[in-house]
């Protein structure tokens, strides 16, 4: 069984960004922008080590219908955000992706 991985990027206004992809090469949640490498890297590590926690979920509906999941940190500050799903199970299953994927996902460093 293929495992999942942090994909680790720049985006366009040069913040980096992190996103968790399954081993089927599927999205699964994505971060904020970070200013500086080392917060983006911190945020991988804090994604890891709060995946495992079920309590960290929160599953909700959000406009138009779609469900969306996010995995907080103890502080309570959302470190990863899923995509939309077109049901509330669909996305408690791709909250149960992160906590199985997560924990020992390598991280890639993609280069534009």
């Amino acid at each position: 069984m293929a495992h999942g991985k942090f994909e680790l990027y720049t985006d366009k206004a040069g913040e980096f960004r992190f996103r968790l992809k399954a081993g089927n090469g599927e999205n699964i949640g994505a971060s904020e922008g970070y200013k500086a490498k080392a917060g983006a890297l911190n945020g991988i590590e804090s994604v890891k080590k709060n995946a495992p926690l079920p309590e960290r979920y929160t599953v909700f509906e959000g406009n138009g219908g779609k469900w969306y999941f996010n995995l907080k940190a103890g502080n309570h500050e959302i470190i990863l955000s899923s995509q939309g799903y077109a049901s509330k199970e669909s996305a408690e299953n791709g909250a149960a992706s992160v906590q199985n994927n997560a924990p020992e996902a390598p991280t890639v460093e993609l280069t534009t």
